[in-house]
């Protein structure tokens, strides 16, 4: 399923730990590699000044040494792997990129930015996400983890893969995703379903009403019976059902079980949509210390819904979820 990995990098310390990813499941995959590096170059700055052509020529420069040294830890490690350069808006030319490479997933780093730095700056995973071909694997460095030498070279290991799923197209196209990946990988997966509160009593507690028992026996067993619709003997798949917000309670899960590995969908909203409802996929993103893979366009064939008990589809399309 995956025969060529983009991996957009800056050569920054939070990207070596992306590299490392990269690099991995390019091995396990036999897939090829395609390195990325753009020169950061805002469209209000004209090339044709000779200060801007000597600031692009000075970051070619830099940016084609890295890209040498980068090209041999590949090839020492037997992957097959070529490298552009392009001048830019990293986000927009990662997309330009993964079209023209037909890229079947794209690994980027993060430095996982909060509040005001978020809101001012974004983030590039975040853009390349919401507008990508394939699915993204982003993997976050936190700043204190970038100093620590045995943060950036532990061993990449994915033994268990934790899939958020609501039941929708995008969640259940996830958990496709999630399959073959946990197969390939010879890791477990856990479905995780979020049942949103709908009501707090006057304490702020959830009530214990018997339609609210039933709802949660409803979708305990659907998730039961969609982990049973995709076991193989070769993997494990296990299902849990949670309460809260589904943000905190994904990122909670992730901790606790633990997981090595987020896969989750995203609709990739832009504009006015995605600046009043925002993503559920990008606050994992921003906070999860694990890597997550956002699926949007999961490249999976047109034989993908094979998986999904019909009997389920026809449930899910009649009853209302509370969220995931």
């Amino acid at each position: 399923m995956i025969k060529r990995i983009l991996f957009a990098t800056d050569f920054s310390r939070w990207a070596r730990r992306a590299e490392d990813y990269a690099c991995t499941l390019a091995c396990s995959w036999g897939a090829s590699l395609t390195v990325l590096c753009v020169a950061e170059f805002p469209p209000g700055l004209n090339p044709i000044y000779t200060v801007n052509q000597q600031y692009l020529a000075d970051l070619m420069k830099r940016t084609s040494s890295e890209l040498a040294h980068l090209k041999g830890r590949a090839e020492r490690r037997g992957i097959a792997i070529t490298t552009r350069t392009a001048a830019g808006i990293p986000s927009e030319e990662v997309i330009t990129a993964a079209r023209a490479e037909d890229s079947d997933l794209i690994v980027v780093g993060t430095r996982g930015k909060t509040g005001l730095a978020h809101i001012l700056l974004g983030s590039t995973a975040e853009r390349v996400i919401r507008g990508a071909p394939c699915p993204v694997l982003a993997v976050r460095t936190d700043p204190a983890d970038s100093e620590e030498e045995s943060v950036l070279t532990k061993p990449v290991t994915l033994e268990r893969i934790l899939v958020p799923v609501d039941f929708s197209d995008c969640s259940l196209d996830a958990l496709k995703y999630a399959v073959a990946v946990a197969k390939q990988a010879k890791a477990s997966v856990m479905l995780l379903h979020v049942l949103e509160p709908v009501s707090y009593g006057l304490d702020f507690t959830l009530g214990t009403s018997k339609a609210r028992r039933l709802e949660v026996e409803t979708w305990t067993k659907r998730l039961e019976e969609l982990a049973s619709s995709h076991q193989h003997p070769n993997m494990t798949v296990e299902s849990r059902l949670r309460g809260g917000l589904p943000a905190d309670s994904i990122l909670d899960a992730a901790k606790t079980l633990p997981c090595d590995l987020i896969v989750m969908g995203t609709h990739g909203r832009r504009g006015i949509s995605h600046a009043i409802s925002g993503s559920v996929a990008e606050a994992v993103l921003r906070k999860s210390r694990c890597p997550v893979i956002a699926v949007r366009s999961p490249k999976l064939g047109p034989d993908h819904r094979q998986g999904i008990p019909e009997e389920m589809s026809e449930a899910t399309n009649t009853t209302p979820r509370s969220g995931s």
